[in-house]
């Protein structure tokens, strides 16, 4: 038997007016996924713990199985283990977005217009955090270029005892109702706000505005954490795994786990990733050993951030037709007896543009054991026929495995 984890990244949402009342999973033509909910098990499952904030650090460690109330230790820790930094016990480490600010003189009056800086390239982004870098880095703060918006900033043998906001979670908010806070934190907000002078006027970015794009013209400092310590993955599971995914966060958790992890040419993490090359790199890894397969699939979540409600339907059509039906045809067609696990990690409802902690409808599809039951197709409601709710998200593993 083998495994697969469908990961939909922030898939579940609310009734959105604009259409029609319905959810982005109730609007989208997703006939295999469909099919899955109707002939397998469905239920919801809380991924986020009441005393952790709803992350997809959190909620993906939890539909990993590991318990997030033992294993989180940091969202940045999982991403620096990602881009190979090599972190010591006492370093704390910290997300670092590339983000876009308006233009007021005062920082603090600035607002935070996009968290990602128009889903800025890897390959500029480089040349910012070199620049960054270049003006920051001492004895005490490092910075590392990750992926697109998102990368890592070390300060070492910092202080532990920060309020840091998410970017994401205040777009279209002024900056001074979230300055950092608690000891130490008059030095990430000063590099903050010295980080827009370096950046706004950037050969990079002023190459981005003539072609009409955000500039990524400040950072903006998160997600602070300590090095993790996750179980070996094969011990805790007796399965041999591999993670597939774009965003260095999943990766690490993946890395963390002593997974294997696979890079795929074209993923981005958003709407235009390349859905099929996922799907043929989890088909290569069941083939060549591989028990259990994590695919990750970022671009509703960013949808939901970025209030792209066409675009959310239009991601979860995607993942259906390329990556669920494109995999459950290869493997029906070669007689691997498989099972599948679909779901999202935690809702990121649109009208809200950040993560919320409500369960999430999941899906148990096993190819050797097909049901029948009245769901009519895979929705947040649909999934509630069954009354099965799983209260801690970790325990999903278990049961999807025996």
């Amino acid at each position: 038997m083998k495994y697969l984890v469908i990961l939909g990244d922030g898939m579940a949402d609310y009734k959105v007016d604009e259409l029609g009342g319905k959810t982005p999973l109730e609007c989208a033509h997703k006939p295999c996924i469909d099919y899955m909910a109707k002939h397998g098990e469905t239920g919801h499952v809380k991924n986020v713990p009441s005393t952790l904030s709803p992350g997809s650090d959190v909620a993906n460690l939890a539909a990993m199985g590991y318990d997030p109330v033992k294993y989180y230790s940091g969202r940045s820790p999982l991403e620096a283990v990602s881009v190979g930094v090599d972190m010591k016990d006492t370093d704390i480490i910290f997300r670092c977005n590339l983000v876009t600010v308006s233009d007021e003189e005062d920082y603090a009056e600035k607002t935070v217009v996009d968290h990602s800086s128009d889903e800025i390239t890897t390959e500029e982004a480089r040349e910012l955090i070199a620049a960054v870098n270049e003006a920051f880095a001492d004895d005490k703060f490092s910075f590392y270029p990750g992926v697109s918006y998102r990368h890592i900033m070390v300060w070492d043998n910092g202080p532990y005892d920060f309020t840091l906001t998410p970017p994401h979670d205040i777009l279209e908010q002024k900056v001074k109702d979230y300055i950092p806070k608690g000891e130490g934190s008059e030095l990430i907000y000063d590099m903050m706000v010295k980080s827009y002078d370096i950046l706004n006027n950037h050969p990079v970015n002023i190459a981005r505005a003539e072609r009409g794009l955000r500039k990524a013209n400040s950072i903006w400092i998160w997600g602070e954490g300590k090095k993790p310590l996750l179980s070996d993955f094969k011990e805790q599971y007796g399965l041999k795994g591999t993670v597939i995914s774009a965003v260095d966060l999943i990766k690490g958790i993946g890395m963390c786990a002593a997974m294997d992890v696979v890079e795929v040419e074209g993923a981005t993490g958003n709407v235009h990733t390349n859905f099929k090359g996922k799907a043929d790199a989890a088909l290569k890894a069941i083939a060549d050993g591989s028990d259990y397969v994590y695919i990750h699939m970022e671009a509703p979540d960013e949808c939901g951030h970025r209030h792209e409600i066409e675009n959310k339907v239009k991601s979860i059509e995607l993942i259906d037709e390329k990556v669920v039906a494109y995999i459950k045809e290869a493997l029906d067609r070669d007689g691997v007896d498989y099972r599948m696990l679909i779901l999202p990690d935690h809702p990121t409802p649109l009208k809200l543009r950040t993560h919320t902690r409500d369960s999430v409808p999941y899906i148990i599809y096993d190819s050797t054991d097909e049901k029948t039951n009245d769901v009519t197709m895979y929705s947040e409601d649909e999934a509630k026929k069954s009354g099965i709710l799983i209260e801690e998200g970790h325990k999903l593993m278990e049961r999807f495995i025996k």
